[in-house]
């Protein structure tokens, strides 16, 4: 220090030398600056251990079975691919436009640096940049700056430049390109190239295309005013930026780039969002059965986190079937929601039932929070009422922006239909097609998985199962008429048919196929309720029964899983199988963890000469029974079988349509169970639940990718079977039985709970 200050002392004049102690001052304290930076003084720097084995949080992706990405669990949205996957041009548009002089720094461009300083320092361009290399934006982004003001920048900066350094002296000039492309934003919690590619040009990072790739490394300077889906033009300006910048580094011709800059963005935006996309449902479904196998494995030592661990989960879902299912599901409760509307009017529940209005609003969120601030039940509500602001609103005509109260809005969705639409592989239990609701955005309740409803007459083919497991034949009759039951005080089922039933006795196959209530009870009734109960556990209903004669109506509660998997049994020969959903679980690198396999029921539920005559019944059920608008109105001429049900009061409406190779059932109703259908000709199934089903396969019969499915044939059943059901369908009474029975007068009798 000595020999600087003697030297400094024989500089003249004396201003020249005060200048000089000030420069060497200032240098001085610049390298205790940067010294102390260096040695931690302003927070821990990574060393190069750590920076050796830094790990990415990478995003789990669901495939369908025709391997189409359809969504993704992730903190970040990021998937990480290796530097042979980044096409030539895509490297070529980043070098050109961020960091030109890359592979002759070793980390810092001081050339570019100093350029920078100056021209934003004495020529006050603020549009210079930041002068910061690849390498160092790497370093930012592996370690994100905490605070914004002048002097954290100074210190950051100077620390991305000591990381910059560490990190090539680490990997090579590719790996830093890697984990740069690996780890930059692009907005919208969008990490990486490769997940940049899938949302805003839906296809993999090496087959963009050279307009694409400059599209989205033109991003980078500003991810949101550049945004190609908000601001398509500067960005379409930024790219011809990019374009231009690989012309004067000699990466592409000139008439090239005359032919690329009048190309439009071309986006095929996918937003692999929670609410939005392919089957929402489906995937939350999948996301909840994967939380419990990584509990699963954690059980055994083995740790995954399905936001982080870049898992690859492969689905039975089929991706073009699921499409078709969800316009099938929008044309008809578009269609039937104002039909429903309609036929309430003015006097609709949700604008005039002031009970019911505040009934449905207690259950209500804004309610909740409201009543555990302390406020009384007048005060919610005057407050939910009064205070207005502006809300988005589904319609099926699209969603509408309207200032309205929470009370309005508790109003608008008090009305709206719901549905829960399932197409499964009977023979395997592959998940096919999946719809919970009929908007996972506004309606998080999935209809499948989580809603028991009352089944109504889709039941009643097991009640028919049992009785034939018992003996009773096809063949056999069974009065139509009316009866009151002494013993349940007074229940007295009954038909929607006219007053001359009384004097009709139905085979088995036709009270099934008209879905006949009278009938159903007797036969429930003949059979015993406990055979009835134990032939539903056999298929695999594993809900509680009500163990009381209107079981035979469908008034036992089953989840939707399980009726399909009791319906399955009809194609395996007695034997049920359980639905599915996820099929392998791999990692990132496709090293499969788990597979997934049909589970089928070893014990059989039934014989497989019942099963056949259960098959023939229900195909009567579609022929000319209560789903033969099937025929009629839809002109499908599929090998079917099915039923159709309507519950108490209209409340739910459900049909299952079973062919040889697809399993599909529909339930439509309100998740107010207050309200049900104005009546039986709207809240049928056969009306509120039949046609999204036909509307869906008349969709599958125009693509001949689906021809197994909609041409396949039902085998031909036995001989015997065919003539077990050789007989009128229908029995009149005869003459003398008519003239002295009442039809207007219901029987009175005692029910025998058989056993």
């Amino acid at each position: 220090m000595q020999k600087i200050k003697k030297v400094l002392s024989k500089i003249n004049p004396p201003l020249l030398r005060y200048f000089t102690f000030g420069i060497v001052g200032l240098l001085l304290l610049l390298i205790v600056f940067v010294g102390s930076i260096y040695l931690g003084a302003w927070g821990k720097i990574p060393n190069k251990q750590e920076l050796s084995n830094f790990q990415y949080q990478v995003a789990s992706e669901v495939f369908t079975a025709d391997s189409v990405l359809i969504g993704k669990y992730y903190l970040n949205d990021r998937q990480p691919i290796t530097f042979e996957e980044f096409p030539e041009h895509l490297v070529q548009a980043l070098l050109s436009i961020e960091d030109q002089r890359f592979y002759e720094h070793s980390g810092v461009d001081y050339p570019s640096l100093f350029r920078v300083g100056l021209k934003t320092i004495l020529m006050g361009d603020e549009s210079s940049g930041g002068g910061s290399t690849i390498s160092q934006q790497l370093a930012k982004n592996l370690y994100p700056r905490r605070d914004r003001n002048q002097t954290n920048i100074v210190i950051d900066k100077i620390k991305e430049m000591i990381i910059a350094g560490r990190l090539e002296d680490i990997y090579d000039k590719s790996e830093i390109l890697t984990h740069y492309l690996n780890t930059v934003s692009f907005g919208d919690n969008t990490f990486g190239i490769e997940s940049a590619a899938l949302k805003f040009f839906n296809t993999r990072t090496k087959n963009l295309s050279i307009p694409q790739a400059a599209t989205l490394v033109g991003m980078l300077k500003a991810t949101y005013g550049y945004n190609p889906r908000i601001f398509p033009e500067k960005s379409r300006e930024r790219r011809n930026l990019v374009l231009s910048s690989m012309v004067k580094n000699d990466y592409i011709q000139q008439t090239e780039y005359d032919s690329l800059i009048n190309l439009e963005l071309g986006l095929d935006y996918r937003d692999y969002d929670y609410n939005s996309g392919l089957a929402p449902y489906f995937r939350e479904e999948v996301r909840k059965q994967l939380l419990q196998w990584t509990k699963e494995q954690q059980d055994k030592g083995r740790t995954y986190n399905i936001y982080t661990s870049g898992l690859k989960v492969y689905t039975t879902l089929n991706y073009k079937m699921q499409k078709l299912a969800e316009q099938s599901m929008v044309e008809h409760m578009g269609r039937l929601q104002k039909e429903f509307e309609k036929s309430y009017g003015k006097n609709a529940p949700w604008l005039t039932n002031k009970n019911l209005i505040k009934t449905v609003a207690r259950r209500s969120p804004a309610y909740q929070n409201l009543k555990k601030n302390g406020l009384s039940d007048e005060e919610i509500f005057d407050s939910l009422q009064r205070t207005k602001r502006n809300m988005t609103l589904k319609t099926w005509e699209g969603e509408i922006e309207k200032e309205v109260s929470v009370m309005d809005s508790i109003q608008h969705y008090m009305k709206f239909l719901n549905t829960g639409s399932l197409s499964v592989d009977p023979k395997t239990g592959e998940v096919l097609t999946w719809i919970g609701g009929v908007d996972f955005k506004k309606f998080k309740y999935d209809h499948i998985s989580q809603s028991k409803r009352q089944v109504g007459s889709t039941f009643k083919p097991i009640v028919y199962t049992a009785a034939l497991e018992e003996g009773i034949e096809p063949c056999t009759y069974f009065s139509a008429q009316e009866v009151e039951y002494e013993n349940l005080k007074g229940w007295s089922p009954s038909n929607s048919s006219d007053k001359d039933e009384a004097y009709l006795n139905y085979s088995m196959e036709q009270s099934l196929s008209n879905s006949v209530n009278t009938v159903a009870v007797k036969v429930l009734e003949k059979t015993g309720i406990d055979h009835v109960i134990s032939q539903a556990k056999d298929m695999g209903i594993e809900e509680k029964l009500p163990r009381e004669p209107s079981l035979a109506l469908g008034t036992g509660e089953i989840k939707m899983l399980n009726l399909a998997k009791a319906y399955t049994s009809y194609i395996n020969e007695g034997h049920s199988v359980e639905p599915f959903l996820i099929k392998a679980i791999a990692t990132k690198n496709d090293s499969v963890l788990a597979e997934f396999k049909p589970k089928k029921s070893t014990k059989k539920a039934f014989s497989a000469e019942n099963g056949q005559i259960m098959l023939e019944m229900m195909k009567s059920t579609i022929n000319s029974g209560t789903a033969s608008r099937i025929r009629s109105t839809y002109k499908l001429t599929n090998d079917i079988a099915g039923k159709t049900g309507t519950t108490q009061n209209n409340k739910d409406a459900w049909f299952v349509a079973l062919s040889p190779n697809l399993l599909h059932l529909t339930w439509v109703g309100l998740d107010n169970h207050e309200i049900g259908f104005r009546n039986t000709t709207i809240g049928q199934g056969a009306n509120a639940a039949l046609p999204m089903y036909a509307l869906f396969l008349k969709k599958l019969n125009k693509d001949k990718t689906f021809n197994h499915i909609t041409q396949a044939k039902f085998p031909a059943p036995s001989e015997h079977v065919m003539e077990m059901l050789e007989c009128e369908p229908i029995k009149r009474d005869g003459f003398f039985k008519r003239l002295f029975k009442n039809p207007n007068k219901k029987k009175t009798r005692t029910f025998k709970n058989q056993s």
